[in-house]
């Protein structure tokens, strides 16, 4: 596509504003996506519900929000950003309002559900305005800078939230949370276009052609590298962040509600301090990107059997450790969208982002539920009867999780290897700038 085309130039001021509106509605579902992890012994006590009930409502956000992910991407190809950024924050405000005065355990489920339906539609809206608005070699860079940015979201449920449900309550603090997402609507609608680009062909597909979109961009094995990635290296932190780690360092622990509300927040801080990183490395060293991933998960699972193996509850400072370390997994997941993106045109790349991000939440969601049931079962008596020992059991299920992941990375990595080098069409001559070509 050449220059003549182009009504704003990529990477100019123009895509900076467009990329901060969408972003600040990218920070809003961060938080209404974690703002269970804070409120959960609050909402136990509100709805009078066990630890696996407790887990459901995060399952059921996670669940919509992964199972939406395919469905979302394709319409994203048709309609463009604007309009599912738009129609994602109106959906979760509108939950968030509901939540706020529902008292029955059916209620809050229903509520949960719109908001990871709302969710859903948002990250990958912003990251196909990025793949659009930017030029390709600043790409990985803006895409960190993205996530990291996010994360403000969980830094403002992990603290501002916390002490709103202290001194406002809980009605009056997600009522805030829902008026939010009206201010943030507005601007979305005076400041956001779908792309730079003067002709619709650059940016959008036909009905017809979806289909065929989502299907191209599962056959292609470097999507399917990208949803690994994803899955291994994601989960972990969003288990910890939307919903049992503020249980395990307080009631697990034995952490003041204040010392965990300051790791949580540590773990925020990490992700933006090394989501540059991340991008750093992407650029400079584009072979070794599931390498790269690899070794993170490795790090994650060391610190993780430390700290579930120590004698009694864990000193303070293994738990600064293991938050650090668990926290880079959410910028380390962000590779698989730039594998995504390498391996597919931009006309799939909503399809593929949308593939690749279903990985991380089906994985959180499994691991969610599981460490439900095992609370359950070794803590019948709920909240109140948990204690170092029941969360030492429940959080090794993570090991399953972990051992899947790796095992299908190995998997497709060769796979996508095996591909690139069999192609003799020069297919991947448009799409794959020369250091990307070869995943490694």
């Amino acid at each position: 596509m050449n220059d003549a085309v182009l009504r704003h130039p990529l990477g100019g001021r123009r895509a900076w504003t467009v990329w901060t509106s969408a972003v600040l509605v990218y920070v809003l579902a961060i938080f209404h996506r974690t703002s269970l992890g804070v409120a959960g012994i609050v909402a136990a006590d509100r709805f009078h519900i066990s630890s696996a009930q407790l887990a459901t409502f995060a399952m059921v956000q996670l669940a919509v929000y992964a199972a939406m992910q395919i469905p979302v991407g394709a319409l994203l190809d048709r309609y463009g950003s604007k309009v599912l950024l738009l129609a994602g924050v109106t959906t979760m405000s509108a939950a968030q309002l509901a939540f706020a005065f529902v008292d029955s355990y059916a209620a809050g489920i229903l509520a949960r559900v719109f908001v990871g339906m709302g969710d859903a539609m948002v990250f990958v809206s912003v990251l196909r305005l990025v793949a659009l608005w930017f030029p390709p070699a600043r790409t990985p860079m803006v895409t960190q800078v993205t996530g990291f940015a996010g994360q403000l979201g969980a830094l403002a449920a992990a603290g501002p939230l916390a002490a709103a449900l202290d001194g406002l309550g809980w009605t009056r603090s997600f009522l805030l949370a829902a008026g939010l997402g009206v201010v943030l609507g507005l601007v979305l609608l005076v400041v956001v276009q779908d792309s730079p680009y003067a002709d619709r062909e650059r940016t959008e597909l036909k009905m017809r052609a979806v289909g065929r979109a989502v299907a191209h961009a599962w056959r292609q094995p470097g999507t399917r590298l990208g949803l690994w990635c994803h899955f291994t290296s994601q989960f972990s932190s969003n288990m910890f962040a939307i919903m049992w780690g503020f249980p395990f360092l307080t009631a697990g622990q034995g952490l003041s509600t204040g010392r965990a509300g300051q790791l949580l927040a540590l773990m925020v801080v990490t992700t933006v301090l090394t989501s540059p990183l991340f991008g750093v490395f992407v650029t400079r060293y584009p072979y070794s990107r599931s390498t790269l991933i690899l070794g993170l998960v490795a790090a994650i699972v060391t610190v993780w059997t430390v700290v579930l193996l120590w004698p009694g509850r864990a000193p303070l400072w293994l738990l600064v450790v293991l938050v650090v370390v668990t926290a880079v997994g959410g910028p380390g997941s962000m590779v698989g969208f730039d594998l995504a993106r390498t391996f597919n045109p931009p006309t799939r790349i909503g399809s593929a982002t949308g593939i690749v991000n279903v990985g991380g939440f089906v994985a959180a969601l499994s691991t969610i539920v599981l460490i439900g049931a095992a609370l359950d079962h070794v803590s019948p008596g709920g909240p109140s009867t948990y204690t170092v020992d029941s969360f030492r059991w429940a959080m090794a299920v993570q090991y399953l999780v972990w051992g899947l992941g790796v095992v299908m990375i190995v998997r497709y990595r060769h796979r996508t290897r095996r591909h690139v080098h069999a192609d003799e069409t020069g297919a991947y001559e448009h799409l794959i700038p020369e250091r990307l070509r070869v995943p490694a």
